[in-house]
């Protein structure tokens, strides 16, 4: 049976998580607006989930209709076919969002929806009340500019949610945010990889896990593990197929922070993601940063002067950084993201391509340069 997937994602990275579904052979690829459309069996569930970087989750298409009134969204929601997905005990809680559109109250809608399911659930089922004590079918609902798709959630907890950090310092970076600002690098391994405001030590982690081309999902749970309709054995395929594509090697990847708390959490998150061996945290000034070799990749998150530091601090951290750079072989490649407005002014050249992105709800600029 094929079945339709939507990968939701950050804005500005819809083209990366385009080329990771067609490099996992899915089929009918659509890059859209904030998502990607693909096609793929039900063994393809399994596969994205586990092997996706940059993608937020995996959701299994289940309707799409008008939905301009709310009798319209209940019989739209009434002709799904929930009980090919949704057993007799299954939890099938409804959240979403509408925007643009004439059912604009969540909370109505998620109710309407709830509704319909539910009979339409009970009828197949001959219950009157269904008792939802199994495993959980997470409904989604968006409705933009009056079009409802229905979605079952497969994922559970986000795909940024690796497994690896437990803790982390204050305004962390989302590992599927900072797997993709490795991805632009073109970093493979084979170079040196620098972070000097390490952090909790995301992006570092995320070049370790790409350098060793390890799935980021390994090492954690999936809500569609749960699922009856869904046979055990794709998942176990999946993860020998992503384990069986692992490279062993030497890598230089490391990072630093003038916080040893961060450095700390850093290394501790580095031995729960499985690469603690191959990447180093150290304490270090920005203003002791040096690289070595003739190519070589930095990539970085510096403190954007709104929760971390003062904004003068943060301006002064960016002309430390710009007078330390001056001394960067001039073949390496250098990615910094930011909400500043002023980075490349602070920093003291100018950037020669810059990419919105978001970081959570904050606006950013990612920066390229090349010395």
């Amino acid at each position: 049976m094929m079945l339709t997937y939507a990968i939701p994602c950050l804005f500005g990275l819809e083209g990366l998580v385009g080329d990771e579904v067609r490099r996992l052979r899915l089929t009918d690829v659509q890059v859209e607006n904030g998502r990607v459309l693909c096609r793929g069996a039900q063994a393809d569930l399994p596969r994205l989930n586990v092997n996706l970087r940059c993608g937020e989750r995996v959701l299994l298409v289940l309707a799409s209709f008008p939905a301009r009134s709310f009798e319209a969204l209940f019989q739209g929601t009434a002709a799904a076919p929930w009980e090919e997905f949704v057993p007799r005990d299954g939890q099938f809680p409804v959240k979403g969002h509408a925007l643009d559109s004439q059912l604009h109250s969540v909370p109505d809608c998620q109710k309407i929806i709830k509704k319909a399911a539910a009979e339409r659930l009970g009828r197949a089922y001959g219950l009157n009340r269904l008792p939802e004590t199994g495993a959980k079918y997470q409904i989604q609902f968006a409705i933009m500019k009056d079009q409802c798709t229905l979605y079952l959630d497969t994922s559970g907890p986000g795909l940024h949610k690796r497994g690896y950090r437990a803790a982390g310092v204050e305004a962390p970076l989302r590992e599927t945010l900072a797997a993709a600002m490795v991805t632009l690098s073109r970093y493979r391994g084979k170079d040196p990889f620098r972070d000097p405001f390490c952090g909790s030590g995301t992006i570092a982690i995320e070049a370790a896990l790409i350098a060793r081309n390890r799935a980021p999902g390994l090492d954690r749970a999936f809500d569609a593990q749960k699922w009856a309709w869904l046979d055990g054995r794709y998942w176990l395929d999946a993860a020998g197929e992503a384990m069986d594509r692992e490279f062993d090697g030497t890598y230089d990847i490391r990072g630093g922070d003038i916080d040893p708390r961060a450095v700390r959490i850093a290394r501790e998150n580095a031995a729960k993601a499985g690469v603690d061996d191959i990447v180093r945290f150290d304490a270090s000034d920005v203003k002791d940063f040096r690289c070595a070799g003739e190519y070589g990749q930095i990539v970085t998150n510096p403190p954007y002067g709104e929760r971390l530091l003062e904004k003068e601090e943060a301006e002064a951290l960016y002309r430390a950084f710009g007078e330390v750079y001056r001394h960067v072989p001039p073949k390496w490649r250098t990615l910094v993201i930011t909400s500043h407005p002023e980075f490349e002014r602070f920093f003291g050249r100018k950037a020669e391509k810059r990419r919105k992105l978001y970081n959570g709800m904050i606006k950013c600029e990612l920066y390229q340069f090349a010395r």
